[in-house]
């Protein structure tokens, strides 16, 4: 499929399935090396995360533990500024290497939030691994953000986790709007 529509909106194919696994065993392999002989916490951030952190871990061999956020500021395509948290981090983050699994970077708004959550818990480490990145909608720097998949422009996506409206996180390959 080179095009997709989704409600009232319509979308092209912009990253292929094929392209985004090879990038996510690239990451997969640096995590292997950066924390070997480290037991780290994946921290996923649902919803948009579980499709790119599925196929993650299947790319890491090292000990580790996995567990989940769902925060939400997404209303349509445009981000509301406003967090919602509907469940939250675990509580044992005390001198643990936690990597935050993001499906997408853009105004790091979300990201901030998450990020202060964790701090309070003085863990070891603090990483974020994204599949995507829109540093042009970055509102301030985020130093923790250290594995990127793709960097894109400020454009809307959908696909591979990513949702319209709730639909078309099913879609294996990343569309943005047209």
């Amino acid at each position: 499929m080179n095009s997709v529509n989704i409600e009232d909106k319509d979308f092209e194919i912009y990253l292929e399935n094929d392209q985004i696994n090879k990038r996510t065993r690239l990451i997969g392999i640096q995590l292997n090396v950066d924390y070997e002989n480290r037991c780290p916490i994946l921290i996923g951030v649902l919803n948009g995360s579980f499709v790119f952190m599925a196929d993650l871990l299947k790319e890491i061999d090292i000990s580790c533990e996995i567990a989940f956020i769902r925060i939400s500021s997404y209303k349509g395509i445009e981000s509301t500024g406003t967090i919602k948290e509907a469940f939250g981090l675990p509580e044992n983050l005390h001198n643990r290497d936690v990597i935050l699994i993001e499906d997408i970077v853009d105004t790091g708004l979300t990201l901030k939030y998450i990020l202060e959550k964790v701090k309070q818990q003085d863990p070891a480490s603090v990483k974020v691994c994204s599949l995507l990145f829109k540093p042009k909608a970055l509102l301030e720097p985020i130093p923790e953000l250290e594995y990127v998949g793709f960097e894109i422009p400020n454009e809307f996506v959908v696909g591979y986790g990513l949702d319209y409206n709730g639909l078309g996180r099913n879609l294996k390959d990343i569309y943005r709007a047209v």
